[in-house]
């Protein structure tokens, strides 16, 4: 049987890599907006909702693959995606699969979870603490 250490270290490696993997793919979305690539054909315009969900999605998700600030981040994202959800997609339809809004649950409720329990121990913030730590003992 495994030792606790070693499934808290399981645990962490993969809060870490999901919190690097779902931050990577939000950026997509925002580099979308922003720089008309990745399929998108023109940029959206400058300084609308749109725009505005670009940079958060761009910027807010390099902070989180980093793990800078990702408590923060994460609750902002949140919003951002109940924001998406109920203005995009829940007219559309009541449920997610039938109104194209899985992706932004799935957002939604994951940076709920890292607004909860934070970037892992192997983000910037999970270093910052570590060395504030150290210092103190």
């Amino acid at each position: 049987m495994a030792s606790h250490g070693a499934r808290n270290g399981i645990a962490h490696f993969f809060l870490n890599a999901a919190r690097i993997v779902f931050g990577l793919m939000f950026m997509q979305h925002g580099a979308q907006k922003l720089f008309a690539v990745l399929g998108r054909e023109e940029a959206v315009a400058f300084m609308t909702q749109l725009w505005f969900a670009g940079i958060l999605e761009f910027w807010g998700g390099l902070l989180i693959v980093v793990g800078l600030f990702t408590r923060p981040v994460a609750f902002v994202l949140a919003g951002l995606m109940a924001v998406a959800y109920f203005q995009a997609h829940l007219p559309r339809d009541l449920f997610p699969i039938a109104n194209g809004g899985e992706l932004a649950v799935l957002f939604c409720f994951f940076w709920l979870f890292l607004a909860a329990n934070g970037g892992g121990a192997f983000s910037i913030d999970g270093l910052l603490r570590a060395r504030r730590r150290n210092r103190t003992a």
